[in-house]
């Protein structure tokens, strides 16, 4: 039976709860919901959508490459936005940081998020490169 690992890597954010971002079983790999948090001053990106997605896509680089990933290996993408006025800044980044890969992805609008001014997470799955 396939063993499940679980990590968070150095250089990403702190999970705010009781888990890891990556679960990966074989190929498959699943990363938790991730706020655009700097890993490097603990702080928000920024107070926009825009700095948020980039962040929140920075880390899933990082998160990706610790166990064989990368971004050309999304399957699947989830954004929870807090305000849908900011799909296009989301949109925005979203785009400059994953060039011509659109993988399957979904927006849901939500009322909350756990992070006092996160607007947005973002949650994914993925394959390794090989």
């Amino acid at each position: 039976m396939p063993k499940v690992e679980t990590t968070t890597p150095p250089n990403t954010p702190t999970p705010i709860g009781p888990y890891n971002h990556i679960a990966k079983v074989g190929p498959f790999i699943t990363v938790g919901g991730t706020a655009g948090v700097d890993p490097s001053t603990g702080k928000l990106a920024g107070d926009n959508a825009y700095a948020q997605t980039r962040q929140i896509l920075l880390s899933f680089q990082v998160m990706l490459e610790s166990v064989g990933s990368d971004l050309e290996h999304v399957v699947h993408i989830n954004v929870f936005l807090k305000e849908m006025k900011d799909f296009e800044e989301m949109n925005r980044a979203y785009v400059e940081m994953m060039g011509n890969h659109r993988p399957a992805r979904t927006v849901i609008g939500v009322n909350e998020l756990p992070k006092p001014g996160v607007l947005l997470t973002m949650n994914l799955t993925a394959v390794t490169k090989e």
